[in-house]
């Protein structure tokens, strides 16, 4: 079973690019359509990684490990998540004098912009789906998104802004006060 986790998240590390939120849909099919989790064990995961620091996708990797195979689980599942970043980024280091100014390296890297974004994408509406947020819910993000991409609002305000009316929401409208 570790020889089957850290191949599983081996091939997560490997073959994602663009970042925890990026790796959703992977780590998603890899985990959650072996059984290894539920899809609401899932999408709890997601929850609780964006809100701890760290890897986004190093700490679901570790959340899944534990649930399967307690700490060594978590050992296995974080080492495969992560050695293939760290051994792409030691090549690279290792020839970045030589790649630097290369054209073709440029054009890939531009190549796999839009490519990131729809993995970016497709996660966050799947979840939306999955939670089954109203379309008033769904305004809240893309107004933030839209003040923030430009307005060039700090998100720091955003996520302020989003605790405040938060807390509000739950102490005044959720309780039938307004």
């Amino acid at each position: 079973m570790y020889w089957t986790l850290f191949i599983t998240f081996l091939r997560i590390g490997a073959f994602t690019i663009g970042g925890g939120y990026a790796m959703l849909p992977l780590i998603q099919r890899e985990v959650v359509d072996r059984g290894w989790i539920s899809k609401e064990e899932f999408i709890d995961l997601f929850a609780v990684a964006q809100s701890l620091p760290g890897i986004f996708a190093v700490n679901i990797s570790i959340f899944t490990g534990y649930r399967l195979k307690k700490i060594p689980g978590s050992i296995v599942c974080a080492l495969g998540t992560v050695l293939p970043s760290f051994l792409i980024i030691l090549a690279i280091a290792l020839f970045f004098t030589q790649i630097q100014d290369n054209v073709w390296v440029e054009k890939i890297f531009k190549g796999l912009r839009p490519a990131v974004v729809a993995l970016i994408a497709v996660p966050c509406i799947t979840t939306a789906r999955s939670v089954k947020l109203s379309y008033k819910t769904i305004l809240i993000p893309v107004v933030a998104a839209l003040l923030i991409w430009q307005l060039n609002v700090s998100p720091v305000y955003i996520i302020l802004a989003a605790g405040i009316g938060g807390i509000l929401y739950g102490m005044y409208v959720k309780k039938g006060k307004i």
